[in-house]
């Protein structure tokens, strides 16, 4: 004979506690089209297991090295929540981490999302779960699993908190950056606006201009806050076809720190590099901040990446035929330096805001 189940005196539930179990079998439910339409060679099951599995070999490596990155979408999560416009921080979280990956010369294989809140809301989680697979489709990046936590007391009404973590694999020896030399030309990729860094000094400037997320955008159509969502641009296709056909020898994503904490991650002992800033116009959202907040040009360019997303840094010899490959490819490029001798980033000419 089996043990009888007993029920507590109280007869509290953890529904009753605010954890409700069904509504995060429901959302499962709900992503699982949009998981599986991220399915790429080396994916080898479904949501639902305790791990998600892939498989190296079927995706084509010999001889991989693995490449892991995390990330999140920092204060640019507050202004989600606040206009509820929750369908492209996904993207936001996907473009950190597999911009990221592309840097060391890995493709990108598959995603793990991590999504707390305090009470489970099926449409906005779904809604944010969504724009992560449409990143990931974007950038050939599996979406194998994640985990959704549901923690009352934790986080404020409507407010939940966004993570991720993406893997990739190169063929041994394919590491960047690699060979950078004195005379290397760095091609700048145009961004989309502000991307997922420098929202808390977006965030004081709004307040300093008087301006709710519902007016209109002082520097574009639409409203403000609309605006700003702009989501982070995926450079992984691109840059990938880039370093596959020959001569990229960096790649340096330009996130928090901007040009002038980021660009020197990538140069060896020794080497600096020297950016003119008459190559580029900024996107008109950089001038606005720059303005309306008072912010200097050089706190700009360690806050924002200013109008440029990705730098590739390539042979002199490839650089013209590199420009016309990711011109095809949809960048928009601007050839903005040279690499040099010295230590961090030299500026000459002046940013036109």
């Amino acid at each position: 004979m089996g043990a009888q189940m007993t029920e507590g005196k109280n007869g509290l539930t953890y529904a009753d506690a605010g954890v409700d179990i069904d509504a995060g079998n429901a959302l499962v439910d709900r992503i699982k089209p949009a998981a599986k339409a991220t399915e790429r060679p080396g994916t080898m099951a479904g949501l639902g297991g305790f791990g998600a599995l892939f498989d190296l070999k079927a995706a084509g490596y010999e001889d991989p090295i693995l490449v892991g990155a995390t990330d999140g979408v920092g204060t640019k999560l507050r202004l989600a929540i606040d206009t509820g416009h929750l369908g492209t921080v996904g993207i936001d979280l996907v473009a950190m981490c597999v911009n990221d990956l592309v840097c060391q010369g890995a493709e990108p294989l598959f995603f793990l999302d991590y999504f707390a809140t305090g009470k489970l809301e099926t449409e906005a989680a779904a809604s944010v779960i969504e724009g992560i697979a449409a990143g990931c489709k974007a950038s050939g990046c599996a979406l194998i699993g994640g985990e959704t936590a549901e923690m009352p007391g934790m986080y404020g009404a409507g407010d939940f908190d966004l993570a991720g973590f993406a893997v990739g694999a190169m063929e041994r020896g394919a590491a960047l950056p690699a060979d950078v030399a004195e005379g290397d030309v760095l091609l700048g990729l145009a961004s989309d606006g502000v991307h997922s860094n420098g929202f808390s000094l977006v965030r004081r400037v709004v307040e300093r201009a008087g301006l709710s997320w519902q007016d209109p955008a002082p520097f574009t159509e639409g409203p403000l806050g609309a605006a700003l969502l702009t989501p982070t641009r995926l450079y992984v296709l691109s840059a990938l076809d880039a370093v596959r056909a020959g001569g990229v020898t960096a790649l340096a994503h330009i996130t928090g720190g901007g040009l002038t904490e980021n660009l020197p991650r990538v140069l060896p002992e020794g080497l600096g590099a020297t950016i003119d800033l008459g190559t580029w116009r900024p996107n008109p959202v950089f001038g606005w901040l720059a303005r309306e907040g008072g912010v200097s040009d050089a706190e700009m360019l360690k806050t924002f990446n200013c109008g440029v997303g990705m730098v590739v840094a390539c042979s002199a010899s490839r650089a013209e035929a590199l420009t016309n490959r990711l011109t095809e490819a949809g960048e928009t490029v601007a050839r903005l330096g040279t690499v040099t001798q010295g230590t961090g980033v030299t500026y000459t000419g002046t940013l036109t805001w």
